[in-house]
Order: structure tokens, then sequence, then C-alpha cells
């Protein structure tokens, strides 16, 4: 048995950030406003229309989908979903009927059929030698509209990072697309294979999302084929923008409570916690975590612990929670191993923290946080120091003790 040696956190504060608040109220409206505009009457009249549902917990994502099938009935078209999730899921056409379950996206709730299948065609290749896979499905359909989110993506930085184009090169190039994308770099690659497939594949237009830092939908755009890429691009910044993130730049510790898919592809937003542990990207600047535990994973990952590694220490809960083959059939194929290696983990929640704490040796003035998940860090705990050098946060709560269950179980 170690050892250890039991050290107490300081007591922290509750705070609250204020990041912009805007945000859509009447979904429906706007989804059928945006495809409006677009004019696809004589494109969706008795048309087998497909489209792309992926894995991320987007805010009101069953909504938007099932107005955009409401949308296409309306015009007289028959709407499919297919996942456009690349490797997710387990790289299986059930596993990824069921992460679209989780999001309340079934054939019950959208009232049309979801058509899942890891079958690709070849649609040829970049100019840098990618080669480019479709969904089946997607591809025999007479048109698709790609739906997805647009924010920063965990791994690079590019003019095109995680939204309608990435949805096409990876998530309709399901798990082969996935991997001759990270074979030849993400960067290089997506706007490239998203081109061939906008040229060879009967893509209608994008409904594009970009989300608030509370976790909210700020925009809707609908996207014509013509300005695709380049209105990606453009959405990049607008969403880069609004971003959530950690007060401060320097923390001796930071524990998440809870990671997983739903929060971020990698389990925890790399540029939330300034890790990225990709060979040959420069990490971010900031923030700079000195200490960093994770605690939980959460159920809808399916025990895809995918960037477990990003953290210095864990729990026996959370590894105990990993499904090797669902975590390392999205691993493999990015090829970052590092973010699927276990980290130091202990027996508890209380162990785990009080270890961290101890190699942290933050001192009196430490900077510490305690946050639910890298999506939602709008209220968290943070220390003394952390308010004294960022006085626009609001305290909610002073003298917060940092408590647990008998079972060692964090309970803030």
């Amino acid at each position: 048995m170690l050892d250890l040696k039991k050290q107490e956190l300081p007591h922290l504060i509750r705070v609250r950030q204020h990041f912009p608040t805007d945000c859509i109220s009447d979904i429906p409206a706007a989804v059928r406003q945006e495809l409006d505009k677009l004019t696809l009457d004589d494109k969706l009249r008795d048309k087998q229309i497909a489209i792309t549902a992926g894995s991320r917990g987007i805010a009101n994502i069953a909504t938007i989908i099932r107005s955009i099938a409401d949308y296409v009935k309306a015009k007289g078209g028959h709407p499919f979903i297919v996942p456009a999730m690349g490797s997710h899921g387990g790289a299986t056409a059930q596993g990824q009927i069921d992460v679209l379950k989780g999001y309340g996206i079934t054939e019950e709730t959208m009232d049309c059929p979801i058509r899942s299948s890891m079958e690709t065609v070849y649609l040829g290749e970049t100019e840098n030698g990618a080669p480019v896979y479709f969904d089946k499905n997607a591809y025999e359909s007479d048109g698709i509209i790609v739906c997805n989110r647009v924010k920063p993506h965990t791994d690079f930085s590019a003019p095109n990072e995680s939204g309608i184009v990435k949805m096409i090169a990876i998530g309709l190039g399901k798990k082969d697309g996935c991997s001759a994308m990270h074979a030849h770099g993400l960067a290089q690659s997506i706007a490239q294979s998203c081109k061939v497939s906008l040229q060879k594949a009967p893509i209608l237009c994008g409904l594009a999302i970009v989300e608030n830092s509370n976790d909210q939908t700020y925009l809707l755009q609908g996207v014509p084929v013509e300005t695709y890429i380049e209105t990606d691009a453009k959405l990049q910044l607008l969403a880069r923008s609004l971003v959530p993130h950690l007060p401060g730049s320097q923390y001796d510790l930071v524990v998440v409570k809870e990671i997983g898919k739903i929060y971020s592809g990698t389990g925890m937003d790399t540029k939330v916690i300034g890790r990225i542990r990709v060979r040959g990207v420069e990490e971010p600047e900031s923030p700079d975590i000195h200490m960093l535990v994770a605690l939980r994973m959460n159920e809808h990952s399916y025990g895809n612990a995918l960037g477990i590694g990003l953290a210095d220490i864990t729990t026996k809960g959370l590894v105990s929670q990993i499904d090797r083959e669902s975590m390392y059939s999205n691993l493999i194929p990015t090829t970052y191993l590092e973010r699927g290696k276990i980290p130091v983990y202990f027996d508890t929640e209380e162990e785990a923290i009080s270890q961290a704490y101890a190699l942290a040796n933050p001192g009196p003035d430490g900077r510490i946080a305690i946050i639910e998940n890298t999506l939602h860090v709008q209220e968290l705990l943070v220390s003394a120091q952390i308010v004294k050098e960022n006085p626009e946060l609001e305290v909610l709560e002073d003298d917060v003790p940092v408590v647990y269950t008998p079972d060692g179980i964090l309970n803030v």
C-alpha cells in the first residue's frame, strides 16, 4: 500500500465569468429562414435527401436536425439521417446509431429513417495525395445537407478547423476518411478533401452552427456550395471570439470533474487547458497548468476516454470506465497516441486531488481552479489569487470548503 500524505486544499471561491449571451430563441424558425435563402425547392421535391448528424454535444442539435428533416418534407422531399462522425461510436454502424440516440436523435424523434453504415466510396485524391472517402448512403442520395457546429479544433490551427468542412472530410469520410486525413495532416488535408467531395458528391448546402460560450445556439447560417469553404473559415473567426476560457493564464492546479466526447473531441478542450500533445504542433502559450487532474468520464462517451492522456493524474474510477476498443478505434486513426496514455491514477478522487496539490506545491498564493468540464467554465471554483488577478470575475460564494463523500468523491 502506498503511504500517501494527505494534503487538503484551501477554501475556494465560487465565481462567474461573463461571456456574450446572445442566442437564438426559435430554432425551427431560424432553420427554415436560413434554408429558404438557398432556394432549394426544386432540389428537394421528390428527392432522397441525406442530413448529417455528428457525435458532438451540440446545443439544440436534436431540434436542429428535426427542423431540417421537417423542412425537407415540407418541400416534398424524403429525408433520412446519416451519422457523420468518422471513426466514433466504436467505428461500427450500430455504435454510431447509439451515439446519436444519446443526443435524442432517433428514427422516432426525427420522424425519418437513419441509415448508418461504415461503407464508403472512393472519390479521388487531394492535391497532397490523401485519398478521399465518402459515406456510401449519402453519396447515393439525391442531395446532402451538411449540418455541424463551427468551432476551433483541438489538434491544430488553420483557416478551416472543426466545422462544416471537416464534417465532409472526416465525418462523412467515416473511419477510412478519418485515417486518411490524419495520416496526411489535418491542417493541410481537410479543406482539400472537402473540395473534392463538393465536386463529386451531391452536396446541396451546409447549415452551420455557432455557439456562444454559454453553450447556446448563437448563429445558424445556410451555406451554399459556391462559398462553402470560405464561409466556414469566416465562421471559424467568429466562433474563436466566443470560445469559453479559464480566467488568467497561470495555474498550479486545475481539477476537471468530468471529461468526455460530449464536451470535446479530445475529452477536454485543448484550447481551454492549454495542452495539445501532438508531435510537431506548438503548445498554446496559455493557460499554463502545472498539475491537471481528470476525475470522471461522461456516460455518453461510451467508454471512449480519448484525451485522458492530457491529464497528469486521474482516478481508478475513470480508468475502470474505459472501453479500450471504443477508445482505440478513435485514438489510433489520429496517430496521436499520447492522448490515450493512462496517467498516474489513485483509488479515490480525494487521493488524486490531494496528491496533485502536494506535487504542485503552490504555497499560500496558489492559483487553483475546479471546473465541471471544459465546455462549461462560466461558473467555477477558484483560489483567492485568481480572483485577485482577475477583478472582472463575479463572486457568487466566498469561503467554499473542498469536501468529499465518505467514499472520497469530490462533493463541491
